[in-house]
């Protein structure tokens, strides 16, 4: 058998952040394939990726951190329109251009609910991780740490809706036990939050 291989790429769609691309490629029985795929990336830094063996870039980061007096986790509750509807998340963000992911963690947190971040837990953080790889190869860091501070929705962007939430073990388990919609990512963490 034969290994998979793109061979061809081809942008079907551009927006401000998010393009649709198609790719034909060859499936390990040497049949020409094609997939459509979503991602942040624009044509040219996706097929140098794809084709030149570029570094890839991270697209975005994830916190997952500990408030250090408390000992709660740090969730939001954020409206996200292709929900049409509130869902409990991590806080996470796009990584700006000449950013590094630490520094867009640093901003992320502070930005959506108000607190600092004061350490980052090295072992468990991981650099790169994809979110969604059938549909698209968006790549997120990970971030563990502790945070100090209050809570505040004072640095908030105009167009984000989130309320910044403390989460004891008891709230994580409520939480886990409701019906509120929640993302994959912060169910895992809560999960894991409650045995420790």
């Amino acid at each position: 058998m034969k290994t998979v291989k793109l061979q061809k790429l081809t942008q079907l769609v551009k927006t401000s952040f998010l393009n649709l691309y198609d790719c034909q490629y060859e499936n390990k029985l040497g049949e020409e394939k094609h997939w459509i795929i979503a991602s942040r990336k624009d044509y040219d830094t996706l097929s140098g990726q794809y084709f030149k063996q570029e570094e890839e870039h991270v697209d975005a980061v994830i916190l997952v951190v500990h408030h250090e007096e408390t000992k709660e986790l740090v969730l939001i509750r954020q409206f996200r329109v292709p929900l049409n509807d509130y869902i409990y998340e991590l806080p996470a963000g796009l990584i700006d251009a000449n950013e590094k992911p630490m520094e867009a963690a640093v901003r992320e947190l502070k930005e959506e609910t108000g607190l600092t971040l004061a350490q980052v837990d090295k072992e468990k953080s991981r650099a790169c991780s994809y979110l969604s790889p059938g549909m698209s190869e968006e790549s997120v860091a990970l971030v563990y740490g502790t945070c100090s501070g209050q809570i505040s929705k004072d640095y908030l962007e105009a167009d984000e809706d989130i309320t910044p939430i403390l989460v004891s073990k008891e709230k994580a388990k409520e939480l886990l036990q409701g019906n509120e919609k929640m993302d994959i990512k912060a169910y895992m963490i809560l999960q894991e939050f409650i045995k420790d």
